[in-house]
């Protein structure tokens, strides 16, 4: 196909629409276009006919087609003949790492848990001999669906011509070059990439992420200094494929999807590259509300409806009518005991309404181990944000490793408080037992618990079994749910609930 014969509106395999051209580069020019099939967006990369690499690519593009990981990008699609030569996969909407960089360094376990996905998400490339060889921020991907992304394994490598002959640690360096611009909003190379500066330099050599940025946690240092910074290693081995720097950062909590609040009015949709996706997902959250339920109101159903509705009003006309005249009757019969005995319990019920009570500080428990656990993130549990969270320390099993019998998070409420309920969001991974412990000492032998609640997952609310106030209050895991290989705790939200002071 004459590169004059590609232009918007081409089709492809007779499904393909060509619609935007997003970028050319070098003879290969990148497209959003339309299966018209599956009525979805699609990426096509189309080639100029004296393109030097276009059998290469195709090749590795329909390797890269069998590979499963669905954080790396799908290939659907890819041809050569003598009339055209094509690539389509995925069409990806999100933020690459460069656009969530923008505004400054990302949060070190956030940067360190997008990377923990990439660098999975390689390894499974490389156990199929599948490399990417040429990591940029604009590979990586935080996608509107909340999810990690890798682009361009196998195929952006043929389409430049490199080669390598240690791909394993050529992905490692550029996975620990990802986590160094993630902390620091730098890139260690010699130029800008993508709009980032380059990294600062002392002694001729890049500096730590901790030298650049302050509040860099020492083990994330660590990991990206054996990365890629070979001169700051002083002695510790480097991690030389994605596999190792998945296992490296396997501890680290993975980024969450964000609660989105369903819409009561109709969004507006945005006039965007990604219009097509944008509008499909919002059409996705205006199903709840029934729209379906005027349809079924014809016909013969309508009589049936008009019918049962006047049935269930005059019920409830009448239920109204005889609680009435049992409140007038009670009213008027003032030597009546139970009459007299009524009112108060009905005043002071309505005097007490339940009422959220914001803890004065949270922190890790490990009363049976070294005494904290990762106290540095509780504040996330309370900080009325349910994207962030906190979590206990990796475990090998269910049981906390047969390490201790508990560990969990304590809250400081600042003074005794009657406590009615505590509402905790957990991880939605079933496997998890917790116990509600209240106290007026933040020792674990004199919380008493009052709640416990197994295989608990997702919002999970703990109730008293019987009257319960103090200072603490402690949600206690005695069993942990599996998480990314291994066994975490986690609570993102944490809200104590009291009809008032104790």
């Amino acid at each position: 196909m004459s590169t004059s014969a590609v232009e918007p509106g081409t089709r492809l395999a007779e499904r393909f629409r060509l619609e935007d051209r997003v970028s050319e580069s070098d003879g290969a020019t990148l497209w959003k276009a339309i299966d018209e099939i599956l009525a979805r967006p699609v990426a096509v990369h189309t080639f100029a006919p004296d393109f030097p690499r276009v059998h290469e690519v195709v090749t590795a593009a329909r390797s890269a087609s069998r590979l499963t990981d669905p954080r790396l990008t799908q290939v659907f699609d890819a041809a050569e003949d003598d009339k055209h030569a094509y690539v389509v996969s995925e069409w990806v909407t999100g933020e690459t790492l460069t656009d969530l960089l923008a505004s400054g360094p990302l949060e070190p376990e956030r940067a360190a848990g997008l990377v923990a996905e990439a660098a999975e998400a390689l390894a499974h490339a490389h156990e199929a001999r599948l490399y990417h060889l040429c990591l940029r921020p604009s590979h990586l991907v935080w996608t509107t669906g909340n999810t990690v992304k890798v682009l361009g394994v196998a195929v952006d490598a043929a389409m430049y011509g490199l080669t390598t002959d240690q791909p394993a640690l050529d992905d490692a360096e550029g996975l620990g070059r990802l986590l160094y611009a993630g902390l620091t909003g730098h890139w260690p190379g010699d130029e800008e990439e993508g709009g980032l500066p380059a990294a600062p330099m002392t002694d001729g050599h890049f500096c730590t992420p901790r030298q650049v940025t302050a509040g860099v946690p020492g083990y994330l240092d660590t990991v990206t200094v054996r990365a890629c910074l070979p001169e700051s290693r002083r002695g510790q081995g480097a991690l030389a494929s994605p596999a190792e720097v998945a296992e490296s950062l396997a501890d680290v909590a993975r980024p969450m999807p964000i609660p989105m609040a369903y819409p009561s009015t109709p969004a507006v949709a945005s006039a965007s590259h990604t219009e097509g996706l944008d509008i499909a997902h919002r059409q996705q959250l205006h199903v709840p509300p029934v729209r379906q339920a005027p349809r079924r109101q014809s016909g013969g159903g309508s009589t049936v409806n008009r019918v049962l509705m006047t049935l269930v009003v005059l019920l409830v006309i009448a239920a109204v009518g005889v609680g009435a005249w049992t409140i007038g009757r009670s009213l008027g019969s003032p030597t009546d005991p139970e009459a007299k005995g009524s009112t108060p319990t009905v005043t002071a019920t309505a005097s007490s309404p339940v009422q959220a009570v914001e803890p004065e500080k949270a922190q890790g428990f490990d009363p049976l181990g070294d005494k904290d656990e990762k106290s540095e993130k509780a504040g996330l549990a309370i900080d009325g944000k349910p994207s962030t969270f906190w979590e206990t320390e990796g475990y090998t099993s269910a049981e906390l490793g047969n390490l201790k019998k508990g560990v969990g998070l304590l809250l400081d409420m600042g003074k005794s408080v009657q406590i009615s309920d505590v509402a905790v969001t957990l991880a939605d991974t079933s496997g998890a037992t917790v116990e509600l412990k209240v106290g007026d000492s933040p020792d674990l032998n004199a919380l008493k618990t009052v709640a416990t609640e197994k295989d608990a997952a997702g919002k999970t609310t703990l109730t008293p079994d019987q009257a319960a106030s103090g200072q603490y209050v402690l949600i206690w895991f005695t069993r942990v749910p599996a998480d990314a290989g291994k066994f975490h705790g986690t609570i993102y939200e944490v809200v104590v609930h009291s009809p008032g002071s104790a």
